[in-house]
């Protein structure tokens, strides 16, 4: 079993990278948005323990990110 440990490493390690260039071409708001969805998420996570609070915080979050970014365009 340890064999597999330096092999989820690398696969995590590899998730983490590719998710981050991924963003690479997100304007401001979607970026913005993103940042909501999973600071919300994982608020609803914490503060209420279950899948549906986790989904609700994120879909808030998401919605505060895109209003913030849309206040800085004007």
């Amino acid at each position: 079993m340890n064999m597999f440990r330096p092999f989820s490493r690398i696969v995590l390690l590899a998730a983490v990278s590719g998710s981050l260039a991924a963003c690479g071409s997100m304007s401001d708001r979607d970026r913005s948005t993103a940042t909501g969805a999973v600071i919300g998420g994982a608020a609803g996570a914490v503060l209420g323990g279950s899948a549906v609070s986790t989904v609700g915080g994120a879909a808030v979050g998401a919605v505060v990110g895109n209003q913030v970014e849309k206040r800085k365009e004007k």
